[in-house]
């Protein structure tokens, strides 16, 4: 099996990770709406301040506002059922979310967690597996290398946030499973075939690490099970990807979104406090979305987003705040075993029947998507030894 046809690039910018109880999610509504609207003309305080109680005419809100595309390296921030996590910038730490931690009463104030690692962030464009064996083939010599990683999928790319500490060693193992190294630049391109071993991989840590993907399976959900991590799922969470459109301007088409009504909606969204949402925003690509469906009418008319029509995703989330955050191999292993353990023979075999999947990387949870009529499969794999 050759790789997939990939480009992955490192992105220009230092990142901090938050987590962020959801009983103290509302402290922190004014600062995320702040993180999310980047406005030309006004300030973000004042915007998010404007925004925290809209009205029964809300689209007058953003009238006459200029939302800039350029403002976001890269943002994440996701709502579920275990956690608020957020991704941005480590000046947007400072400016938005320090002081409101610092106004918390000291029973509390402990429970916002900024992560102590800088991270970096590499974006994966590619095609030509499906989605769990992108994931495995990504996440796989990170894991054998030992390297701690939180892995996000979009509408248009995948995302794998490294601590920045690590760049040197997240090259050499990339390089050393068959990506190609493109001099005068931070991109990969995967040519070779892939290796399902980790002999030739010099590894971070000095205790001994899995060598192959049924090791780190093995070692993934023996951890699991220690710490009592139980797949949770419920069938009624029922989600969609989707995506900001393109805007075309004269120069070609621009690679953001600034539709007034794709920014309002997430506005009520995130106000709303939902059971599950997660956006991601980057100079490079209009915003992607994963929500529950039942909130789309929130957006408004539905030609403004790609994908509403797609496959439904059902969320099964994996509750890790047990665990500690340098955590290694927890993605490559639940992918492994999802495409494994559904696919009706070994590994790396004929797995064309394993489930379609897609996995989300938050400060203290991981959560897998699946497609409505896989989802007893997938629980299936994932249930085994836990």
């Amino acid at each position: 099996m050759t790789y997939m046809s990939a480009s992955i690039q490192f992105l220009d910018c230092n990142l901090s990770l938050i987590h962020i109880p959801l009983h103290l999610y509302p402290h922190f509504v004014q600062p995320i709406l702040s993180l999310l609207l980047p406005l030309s003309g006004s300030t973000a305080r004042q915007a998010s301040e404007s925004f925290t109680s809209y009205d029964e005419s809300p689209s007058t809100r953003l009238t006459g506002l200029e939302v800039t595309g350029d403002a976001h390296d890269f943002v994440n921030i996701s709502v579920t059922p275990v956690e608020c996590s957020v991704v941005c910038s480590k000046d947007s730490v400072d400016l938005l979310f320090r002081p409101i931690i610092s106004r918390l009463c000291s029973s509390t104030k402990g429970d916002v967690v900024i992560g102590e690692d800088d991270f970096v962030v590499l974006q994966v464009d590619g095609e030509g597996l499906d989605a769990g064996k992108r994931v495995l083939d990504l996440t796989s010599p990170l894991a054998f290398a030992g390297i701690s990683i939180f892995f996000i999928t979009t509408y248009f790319s995948d995302y794998i946030l490294v601590p920045a500490k690590n760049r040197a060693h997240v090259t050499r193992a990339l390089e050393n499973q068959g990506f190609a190294f493109e001099k005068h630049s931070d991109s990969f391109v995967a040519t070779h075939h892939r290796s399902t071993s980790a002999s030739s991989i010099s590894s971070v840590p000095s205790t001994p690490l899995p060598t192959t993907i049924e090791d780190l399976e093995a070692k993934t959900f023996a951890i699991l099970k220690r710490q009592n991590v139980v797949p949770t799922v419920s069938t009624n969470t029922k989600l969609v990807s989707c995506a900001g459109r393109r805007r075309v301007s004269r120069a070609g088409t621009s690679m953001r979104s600034d539709d007034g009504e794709l920014y309002l909606g997430l506005v009520k969204c995130l106000v709303s406090q939902p059971e599950f949402l997660s956006v991601t925003l980057t100079n490079h690509e209009p915003a992607s979305l994963l929500l529950q469906k039942d909130l789309l009418p929130m957006f408004g008319s539905t030609d403004s987003l790609l994908g509403t029509k797609g496959d439904v995703l059902i969320p099964i989330v994996l509750d890790l705040r047990g665990l500690p955050v340098e955590s290694t191999g927890i993605v490559c292993g639940v992918a492994g075993r999802l495409v494994g353990g559904t696919g009706g023979g070994a590994l790396f075999g004929d797995a064309s029947d394993s489930v379609e999947m897609s996995y989300l990387s938050t400060a203290r949870a991981g959560t897998v998507m699946v497609v409505e009529e896989d989802i007893e499969r997938a629980i299936g794999a994932l249930s085994l030894g836990c």
